[in-house]
Parts: structure tokens; C-alpha cells; sequence
């Protein structure tokens, strides 16, 4: 494939036409962020976003007019900016998911080069960009970081986390793969397990399509009988928050890129997990479970069978737990591990102390909101 990139600015409309595209270079992605797709922009158009002039969509074609490179952002101006006009990736609110762009592993280094001088050269674009969920190792990123040094442009972190995933050795199966990713906790995991098991029939259920749209039912009621449907924040409980992700689900299960997967015990929903899912990997937005059972961890019940149920197939998946810098990374049966940050990348000359010092006072509160509350325990 020839390295002559262009870049092109579409809009959100003209986007919505271009889903085979975009499916077709996921498939060729190191790391397919679904947060990019035409699904994601129509669903945050019906929600949050509502302005088609917010969202910049940024589409790089190879020499034959083949798609190599996406990032979409929304424009963004408020105190987490610093009150600076910046652009903001990913779109889809309220969930863990990545502001990386989608790039052809083959070209990924010419492709994010292309795509910064773009922006560079937009003169009604701002030249910040605020990307709160960045990975930050891998041939995608270093493709990023090189574009950032060859166009004098700055990438500034600022908080870092590991995100657990999982992403199987060549030749492992499911009983390998849990003894490794486990380690000292192995034993005690599959007897609780084993418990589970024991209490009932277990089945798993992997739901696509109009499948999951129903399926949805099942994970929104599990959420609401538990503690985040006693303290409100359940979704069932917020019917504008209930409605988005709905569409957001919706959309992506019409196009084939989200599945719902239900463990039950005799019949009975006891876990749900809500995923984005294409091309051999999987994205976690949401779990949920039944807390009368919580004895028997069917949450973590719920990811052995998941795993149980890739390696059934050819054993080639990758699974991103999409979990937030808090979430306790020990809590999931996955091995491997993902570095994140929050980041702002400067292009060219642009300056960044607003958003930089607006970072760091996010950052400086959580952790003084942190002290205090290992101090109040």
C-alpha cells in the first residue's frame, strides 16, 4: 500500500454511509476502537451531543481511496478544558472506552503523521486535543508519539492506570490461560466457581443483534436490584441516561458490533455483561450481577465463562475490560494488563497551560479526596 495519505474532514451524516469502510479497516486495526465508529457518532447525535457542527470527523485514504485512519472528536469548552476550546475524544459519555485513533496496522506511523498535520493546517480548528482515555503502549500509540515529534507537537500525561485485559498466549486454552492469569489465586477462584456450578444449572447465553437489543432488559433489571438501584444511579433509575445507552446499543447491535452476554443459574439471569464487539475483540461497558449471590461471585463467574466460550472457538481474542483508574484490576480473571493515561497533546506551537493546569487540579483533588477518605476509613 502506497504511504501517500490524505486526509478529509466529513460530516457526521456523510459518515453514517461509510460503516463498511470503517468495519473493513477495523479488520486491519491493531486496535479496533469501536468509540470511532459511525454507530458511536449517530448514538451521541441522538444524545448528549445533538449538534452535528460539535463533532469533527477525521477520515485518512491510502492511495487507492482505502481507508487507514479515524479519530473523531467533539468540540469541547468547559472547566475540565481549562475553559479552552479543545477537541475531545471519544464522544460516547458516561462508560471507560479509549480516545485513540483507529489505524491500519500497516501504515499506522504515516497514517497518525497525516492526521496531525491535518490538524495542524485547519485553521477553524482548535490545536489542543483532550484525551482522557489514552493507551499508551503499542504500535498505535507509538505511531501517535512519533507524529507528535516529527510535527514539534507536545503530549502531555497526566494520570496513569492499568487496564486489564485479556489477550491469550499462542497454543493456551481456557485451563491454561486461568492458571497463569490467576496465579496464587487460581485454587480458591475456580472452588468459588465450582460452588456456582454446583448451586444450579449454568449456562451462558451470548446475545446479538435484535438478540441483545432484548437482552438489555435482563442486564438493566439486574442493575437496578442491586446497590446502584438503591442509591438511584442505576440506569433503569435515570430514564434520560436509560434511553441513550439504549440507542447506543441499538446502533451498534444493528451493525453487528455489540453483543450482551447472560449467565444464568436454572433459566434465571445471575450476571450480565453489556460489550462492544468486532473483528476478534471485545470492549466491556457494563456488568452487572446478582448481589443475593454475591457469595458465589457470579460476576467473575460470568468472565470464566466467557473466556470458556472464546477459546471453544480458535482461541484468537483480545477482551479490554474498559475498567477506570479505581477499579481494583484483581478483581477480573484477565492477565494481562493495558497502560492508560490522560493526556492532551499540544500540536505545533499551540499553548496548553490552561488545560494543563486544569489537569493537574483534577488530578490534586482526586488524590486529596483520596487521603481524606483513607483517613475517615
Amino acid at each position: 500500500m502506497s504511504e501517500e495519505i490524505d486526509v478529509r474532514r466529513v460530516s457526521a451524516a456523510s459518515y453514517g454511509a461509510m460503516a463498511a469502510a470503517f468495519a473493513d479497516l477495523c479488520r486491519r486495526a491493531e486496535a479496533p476502537n469501536l468509540h470511532m465508529a459511525p454507530a458511536a457518532i449517530a448514538a451521541a447525535l441522538s444524545g448528549p451531543v445533538r449538534r452535528a457542527d460539535e463533532i469533527v470527523i477525521l477520515c485518512a485514504e491510502g492511495g487507492a481511496g482505502e481507508l487507514v485512519g479515524v479519530w473523531a472528536f467533539g468540540k469541547r469548552r468547559s472547566l475540565h478544558t481549562g475553559f479552552t476550546t479543545m477537541l475531545q475524544a471519544p464522544l460516547v459519555p458516561l462508560y471507560e472506552v479509549s480516545s485513540a485513533p483507529v489505524l491500519d496496522r500497516q501504515v499506522a506511523a504515516p497514517a497518525a503523521l497525516a492526521l496531525l498535520r491535518f490538524l495542524a493546517g485547519a485553521a477553524d480548528l482548535p490545536k489542543l486535543l483532550r484525551l482522557p482515555l489514552l493507551p499508551v503502549e503499542g504500535a498505535s500509540f507509538a505511531a501517535l508519539a512519533a507524529a507528535c515529534a516529527e510535527t514539534g507537537s507536545r503530549l502531555h500525561r497526566f494520570d496513569s492506570w492499568e487496564r486489564p485485559m485479556a489477550m491469550p498466549r499462542p497454543g493456551e486454552d481456557a485451563e491454561r490461560y486461568l492458571r497463569r492469569a490467576l496465579g496464587q489465586s487460581y485454587k480458591k477462584r475456580l472452588q468459588q466457581h465450582r460452588m456456582l456450578e454446583r448451586a444450579g444449572t449454568l449456562q451462558l447465553g451470548r446475545h446479538r443483534r435484535s438478540d441483545a437489543v432484548t437482552a438489555l432488559d435482563d442486564f438493566l433489571a439486574l442493575e437496578a436490584a442491586g446497590w446502584k438501584g438503591t442509591n438511584g444511579t442505576a440506569l433503569a433509575r435515570l430514564p434520560a441516561d436509560a434511553a441513550y445507552f439504549r440507542e447506543v446499543i441499538g446502533r451498534f447491535a444493528e451493525a453487528d458490533m455489540a453483543r450482551i452476554d447472560l449467565l444464568r443459574l436454572d433459566g434465571k439471569p445471575v450476571a450480565a455483561g453489556v460489550l462492544l464487539d468486532f473483528a476478534g475483540q471485545a470492549h466491556f461497558l457494563k456488568i452487572a450481577y446478582d448481589e443475593t449471590l454475591a457469595r458465589l461471585s457470579p460476576g467473575r463467574g460470568l468472565a470464566i465463562e466467557m473466556l470458556r466460550h472464546d477459546f471453544a472457538g480458535d482461541g484468537s481474542f483480545r477482551l479490554d475490560s474498559g475498567a477506570g483508574d479505581r477499579v481494583d484490576a484483581s478483581a477480573y480473571p484477565w492477565g494481562e494488563r493495558q497502560a492508560m493515561a490522560n493526556a492532551i497533546i499540544a500540536i505545533g506551537p499551540a499553548g496548553s497551560s490552561l488545560p494543563r493546569l486544569a489537569a493537574r487540579g483534577r488530578l490534586l483533588l482526586r488524590q486529596w479526596r483520596d487521603r481524606k477518605g483513607g483517613t475517615a476509613r
